[in-house]
């Protein structure tokens, strides 16, 4: 189908075992996830209940064929309900974290820094969300960046990459348990 507004975006997922200890080396050229979301609604020409399955995804190339780009497995999806399909890794846009400090504050009560860069080895600039799992009770006390919080455990930023060049986001957050 064609017209259908398809919104990509690139998001670079921490993981909570990230906080479990002291500091560790960097993690670097870690993989930055590709999705393509899309609207189930009748005005683009679905709003039907979409069963459970594979997608694939086609792009039209220049000399007008389809290149096949990608595939990902939908759960059964209600009419005007999004749809997310992760379409891989992106392999120029990749990203490093870096533990800069952990330390114990009080008994229950830590604090950790961090270093997140991310590297854009395209010809234009992208947006890449940062998603990065926070345990316990916590507030950021020192962020370089605007964040979200934009669930109990998650820390959320939304930066620009320009082309062939870095973001780097440091933060600072303390945890109690």
């Amino acid at each position: 189908m064609t017209d259908i507004p398809i919104k990509k975006e690139l998001r670079f997922y921490g993981a909570s075992q990230y906080y479990r200890g002291q500091l560790g080396t960097p993690l670097s050229n870690q993989k930055v996830s590709v999705f393509l979301e899309i609207a189930n609604k009748e005005q683009h020409r679905l709003g039907m209940p979409l069963p459970k399955g594979t997608v694939r995804v086609y792009k039209a190339s220049s000399d007008g064929s389809l290149q096949f780009i990608g595939e990902d497995i939908i759960d059964h999806t209600p009419k005007d309900e999004k749809v997310k399909i992760k379409m891989g890794e992106a392999f120029d846009v990749v990203g490093e974290r870096t533990q800069r400090d952990w330390r114990k504050i009080a008994s229950g009560v830590y604090e950790t820094e961090w270093e997140v860069e991310i590297r854009n080895h395209k010809k234009e600039d992208v947006q890449v969300t940062i998603v990065e799992p926070v345990p316990g009770d916590w507030e950021v006390i020192k962020s370089s960046h605007p964040y979200d919080k934009t669930e109990a455990h998650i820390l959320q930023y939304v930066v620009s990459v320009p082309k062939d060049g870095k973001t780097i986001v440091n933060y600072r957050v303390r945890m109690r348990w």
